[in-house]
């Protein structure tokens, strides 16, 4: 059985497993399995908290750690799997990256913050969900509730906008 999770969202990637669990981009009509995110980011899906926190994520607030790009990121996970692998001195890795030792001082001086940015980035997975997945279905807006939420905050033209109402 497949799931498939229908967001474009490069956070999601950290999901995917083998062709078991893939992203689905509708916008773009492209599907994510392991080997396609390892392509599209140059790490395997369990790399992208680790990715993310290294480059940021501006969708998601997140800054990354300075002079990390996504060639260095991808190349640096790719030897070692997870920032705290990565060792803070240069002269211990054994990956070539052009301005290794730049890196290698701005991640040892904004380690803390890199883990931060991990553990922001990592979608929780031992969360207890009791609910069925038909518990979870979302089944529009609550009028009433929506067009107060609206009035309370200013937002009088997005009154109208939902394309689904809830039954109240």
């Amino acid at each position: 059985e497949q799931v498939v999770i229908c967001s474009p969202d490069k956070d999601l990637t950290q999901m995917v497993r083998d062709q078991r669990v893939v992203c689905l981009d509708r916008r773009k009509g492209t599907t994510l399995d392991e080997t396609a995110v390892e392509a599209k980011f140059g790490v395997p899906p369990g790399s992208i908290p680790d990715y993310l926190a290294l480059v940021g994520d501006v969708a998601d607030g997140i800054p990354g750690v300075p002079r990390w790009g996504a060639k260095a990121s991808a190349a640096v996970l790719a030897r070692y799997g997870h920032i705290e692998k990565i060792p803070d001195h240069r002269s211990q890795w054994d990956v070539t990256v052009r301005g290794a030792a730049s890196f290698a001082v701005s991640l040892a001086h904004h380690r803390q913050d890199a883990a931060l940015y991990k553990r922001l980035a990592t979608l929780r997975t031992d969360v207890p969900i009791n609910e069925s997945i038909d518990d979870l279905e979302w089944r529009g807006a609550r009028r009433a509730r929506f067009h107060a939420l609206c009035a309370e905050l200013g937002f009088d033209r997005l009154a109208d906008a939902p394309h689904r109402w809830a039954d109240e």
